[in-house]
This record gives structure tokens, C-alpha cells and sequence, in this order.
């Protein structure tokens, strides 16, 4: 059996197929049974986030196995398999222990080195050993995985390199000024109860705000929430629970409003986005003019602003035009290439050719303008000058009045909140692109050097660990042969007393071990080396061990195991 994932995430694929990819908890349980329904696989664990879903599975075959979740992710997602497949990640055995890994230490996340993911593998885990869908191979490694990342933590700086998504989050929508500075003394909207806004209120109420209002679906998860923050030694904030109805009235008060639910479709429309701006200062909020201008406006034909060309040179020549393709003796080509550029840019006046004309006619037109061109030229006796483009001077914005932040997969907030004037929108898409520029610290490239020995030392293991139940079965089978001789000898020699038999059963006891042990010990070593597995299959072909007795060895030994497992989870 080999260890196989299949996923996507915000490196892989765009936050609309991740939003339409997500996954509820309830499909997340129905995923993992259906993955140990499926022929391929024998375990199975979901890792979801609000920036990736990886399916994980012990299977027998790579490519049934690759197939078959690929199949599985895009019926419980909702997403084609079609348009699911450009946006999937395959990773295999060893590979596959190094992704996790990396996630586990933080990264791969969308913030470099936050430890938010520490807690989601442990839930993942804990899903699946619930489930009983995880074996031996799956509780191993997300256990393994779980130290790993603790331990790049405790011995690096990688919590230097990034941030909790909350913090990011707030020194995106912070826009350059310290938090904590920014946030003094704001009110707050909370919208969730989860884990993710759980941490969102508290970091609100580190960071300094002066009252946070929780809206969460049950009304009992945000008053808990609420005695908690109000409960805190280090923070003065003041913090109240409200039902989710009261959500518009709440926004009209805040400064600040943080998204994080499992709801399935928009929690807040532009519409009562921009009836809460209106409501606190009094004014309909506009919408932001797009870069060509409101509504798609386009400059006006008849503009000639900044055309490289003399235009005082040329304005007798009849017929010219600044958008005309012309061939103008005496000019260079350094001048011609600069006004097609100009011309490429739609910034000059548009001469359109009348449809209704004959190609003799246009071959005319074109002709004469040349010539008027060229006449032009050699009056002036020097190159049209060109004239360098005035700077534009963008209309001036009000500071939003609102900042809001949606940290939910998929979104709660409507993304055409980005387009109203006196908000400031920050979203998984936002920070995803503020994320990619961000500096990597020195302390990730230690990091990956303890994966990457993480990595060797948990294959390592596993491949000995492989071996062993072939040991434990011929150790199991020396001890019957020994029985067996012992049992021969004492009706061939009746007469032996208990404690004659007992040496000679000592005897031939140590006589089996010491043969024994040398090979073992061996063979465990070599199994834990790289292309080590088949050992075990050389061990059994040899002493012609039984593989059902391999198998029952391996199944007790598992069982045990996820007993342990179950425990410490």
C-alpha cells in the first residue's frame, strides 16, 4: 500500500473554483466514506481549509487511486471533473509525506509560517479516526506531521515569516499604518463563531479595538464567545452577542467587520453593504469609477492630447488624421513607431472608413493623405516634434468609512462591495495576491531542512515498520519448530525430568535466537534504506512464511495502534 494525495488549493487554482469547490462537514464525512467504499483505497483523511481540500488515502494502485479521488473530489465538490482536473495536485509516497509536512510547518499556507494549520491537521485526524477511516499509515503520518510542525516553530523563526490570516488580514485592510494604531479604540462586527472567528475577535481585542459585537446563527456560540473576550485579563474590550438580524443594524455602528461562516451563499450583499455606509454617514454610497472611466466611459473622439506628432504642422493638410496609417517621407522610424503606439492606445480622434466606399477609393484617400504629409515635411523642414504625455492626475477617493474582511471559503462577502466608495474590502482573493510579493525570512530555508529530514527519518520508519510483521511471523514460526522438537523429544525420551528438559529447551531456545538475530536485525536496517521494501517479500520467500499469517500479524498490530492513536488524539 502507498500513501497518495489529491487536492487543490490557493497555489493551484483560483479562489472562485476553491469557493465552489469547498466543502460542508457534513460532505466532508460523506467523502471519506465513500473514499473507503472505493476499491482503491483502505484509509482515508479530508484536510479543508478556506485555501485548500487534499483528499489523503492508503491505496493499491497509483493510478486507479489518482482516478478514483480525483472522481470523488468532484462529486462532492460540485465542480466538474472537467473544469476540477487543470486545478488538482498529485502527490505520491514520499512526495506525498513532504507536502504535508510543509503544510503542516506553515509553508504552504497563504501566509507563510502561520500555525492556524497546526490546528486544522489535528481536526482532520481527529474526523478520521472518529470515522475509523484512518489506519496505521494515516494516523502515523498526521501524527508525525503534527510534531514536524511544532517543531519548525519551536526551533526556527518561522513565526517571523508571516502571521495568522486574522493579522494579515488587518494589516492589509491597516493599508501601511501599524495595526494596532489603526484599530485603537473601533467597534468591531464578528460574524461566526468558529474556530477562524474565534481568532478573529481575539486578535481585534489584542490589537487594541474598544468593543467587538458577535452575530453568530446560534446564539448561544456567540454569547460564549462573548464571555470569553469580556472575560480576559489583558484586553479592556467590551464584547456583546447579537443574532444574526440584527447584522445591518450593527454595521451601521462599525468600523471594522470581520466574515467568517460556513454559510454556502453571500452573508452580506453589496445592497446592505452600501445601505450601511449610507446610514452612518448619511450619504448613498457611490460606486468607484472604473479605470476607463464611470459606466465604461471611454475618452471622447476628437482628443488629441499628448499625439506625438507637431498637430500645428499638419493641421492644413487636408483629410489628415492622427489615427491614420500613413508612411511620411523624411520621418524616422523611432517617431512612427511612438505614434502607433499612441494610436494602439485609443487616445486620438477616430477616422472610421466608410464601409459604403470601393477599395480604388480608399487606395485614393490613403494616397493623398501620404501626400499631404509628405508636403507637410518638407515645408517644415524637420520632423514633427513629440510631445511627452501630460501626467494623469486620478480624482481624489474618501477613506472608507467601513473595513471589512472575509476569511470564509466560500466567500460571505459580495465582491462588488470592492467597487463601493468609503469601503475597503480585503478577501482570500486579496490576500492572496498580497501574500505572493511578500519577502521569504531566512528561517524558511531552515525549515525546509527539517521537513526534508523529517521526511527521511518518518520513510524510513515506515518502510522498517513494513518489515516487521514478517519478523514477528518467522520469529512466531522458529518458536513452533522449537516447540515442536522439544514435544518429539520427550516421547522419544520419556524418562527426562523437568529440569533436564528445561535445560535442553533453553538450550535450543538460544541456539534459534542467535541464529535469528543477526539476519533480523539486518534486514531491518536494509528495509529502512531506500528501495528497501522488498526485504520483507526476500524474507518470506526464504523461510516460506505463510502470507496469511504476515497478514493477521499486521492487521493485530494495527488495531493496536489505532487504539493508541484513537487515545491520543
Amino acid at each position: 500500500m502507498s500513501l497518495l494525495v489529491v487536492g487543490l488549493s490557493h497555489r493551484s487554482a483560483p479562489v472562485s473554483i476553491l469557493e465552489r469547490a469547498a466543502l460542508s462537514p457534513d460532505a466532508q464525512v460523506k467523502l471519506l466514506q465513500d473514499t473507503l467504499a472505493a476499491e482503491p483505497a483502505t484509509e482515508g483523511a479530508v484536510l479543508a481549509t478556506c485555501n485548500r481540500i487534499e483528499l489523503y488515502a492508503d491505496v493499491d494502485k497509483f493510478h486507479a487511486g489518482v482516478a478514483e479521488l480525483s472522481t470523488l473530489l468532484a462529486q462532492h465538490s460540485g465542480v466538474g471533473l472537467e473544469e476540477l482536473t487543470p486545478h488538482l495536485y498529485v502527490h505520491y509516497e514520499d512526495r506525498a509525506v513532504h507536502h504535508l509536512f510543509s503544510v503542516a510547518c506553515g509553508l504552504d499556507s497563504m501566509v507563510v509560517g502561520e500555525g492556524q494549520i497546526l490546528g486544522q491537521i489535528k481536526d482532520a485526524l481527529a474526523t478520521a479516526q472518529e470515522l475509523h477511516t484512518a489506519g496505521r499509515l494515516l494516523n502515523d503520518l498526521f501524527q508525525q506531521a503534527l510534531r514536524v510542525g511544532k517543531r519548525a516553530h519551536s526551533e526556527t523563526g518561522i513565526d517571523r515569516a508571516g502571521q495568522s490570516l486574522v493579522t494579515f488580514g488587518l494589516e492589509q485592510l491597516s493599508a501601511g499604518r501599524a495595526v494596532e494604531a489603526w484599530a485603537k479604540g473601533k467597534k468591531a462586527l464578528v460574524i461566526g463563531a468558529g474556530s477562524m472567528s474565534s481568532l478573529a475577535a481575539a486578535t481585534l481585542a489584542r490589537v487594541g479595538v474598544g468593543e467587538i459585537v458577535i452575530a453568530n446563527r446560534t446564539p448561544d456560540r456567540a454569547e460564549r464567545l462573548a464571555e470569553i473576550l469580556n472575560g480576559g485579563d489583558d484586553t479592556d474590550v467590551l464584547a456583546r452577542a447579537v443574532p444574526m438580524a440584527s447584522v445591518p443594524v450593527e454595521l451601521t455602528r462599525a468600523d471594522i467587520a470581520v466574515s467568517c461562516t460556513g454559510a454556502t451563499g453571500i452573508v452580506l450583499t453589496a445592497e446592505t453593504v452600501a445601505a450601511s455606509v449610507e446610514g452612518r454617514t448619511g450619504t448613498p454610497a457611490a460606486l468607484r469609477e472604473t479605470s476607463a472611466g464611470p459606466a465604461g466611459h471611454l475618452a471622447p473622439a476628437g482628443a488629441e492630447d499628448a499625439c506625438p506628432l507637431d498637430l500645428s504642422a499638419v493641421q492644413g493638410a487636408t483629410g489628415f488624421s492622427v489615427m491614420g496609417e500613413a508612411a511620411v517621407a523624411g520621418m524616422d522610424a523611432a517617431t512612427l513607431e511612438q505614434h502607433a503606439a499612441w494610436v494602439d492606445k485609443g487616445t486620438g480622434t477616430v477616422e472610421r472608413r466608410d464601409s459604403r466606399r470601393t477599395p480604388d477609393e480608399d487606395a485614393e484617400a490613403d494616397a493623398d493623405l501620404i501626400t499631404a504629409l509628405a508636403a507637410t515635411v518638407a515645408t517644415v523642414g524637420r520632423i514633427p516634434e513629440r510631445r511627452r504625455p501630460e501626467p494623469v492626475v486620478e480624482a481624489p477617493r474618501p477613506a472608507p468609512v467601513l473595513a471589512l474582511l472575509d476569511l470564509a471559503m466560500p466567500r460571505d462577502i459580495d465582491a462588488a462591495v470592492h467597487r463601493l466608495l468609503g469601503v475597503r474590502l480585503v478577501d482570500l482573493e486579496t490576500l492572496a495576491g498580497a501574500s505572493a510579493d511578500a519577502p521569504m525570512a531566512a528561517d524558511v530555508d531552515q525549515v525546509r531542512r527539517i521537513v526534508s529530514d523529517e521526511v527521511a527519518a518518518f520513510g524510513a520508519a515506515q518502510r522498517a515498520a513494513h518489515i516487521t510483521p514478517t519478523v514477528v511471523a518467522l520469529r512466531a514460526m522458529a518458536a513452533d519448530v522449537v516447540a515442536n522438537e522439544i514435544a518429539r523429544l520427550d516421547g522419544r525420551m520419556p524418562d527426562l525430568d523437568d529440569k533436564q528438559r528445561g535445560e535442553i529447551t533453553q538450550t535450543v531456545r538460544r541456539v534459534v535466537d542467535k541464529l535469528l538475530h543477526a539476519p533480523t536485525v539486518r534486514v531491518k536496517q536494509l528495509a529502512a534504506e531506500p528501495g528497501g521494501a522488498g526485504y520483507a517479500d526476500a524474507l518470506r520467500t526464504l523461510f516460506d512464511l505463510d502470507p496469511e499469517t504476515v497478514a493477521a500479524v499486521s492487521r493485530a498490530e494495527n488495531n493496536t495502534e489505532n487504539a493508541k492513536n484513537r487515545g491520543r488524539a
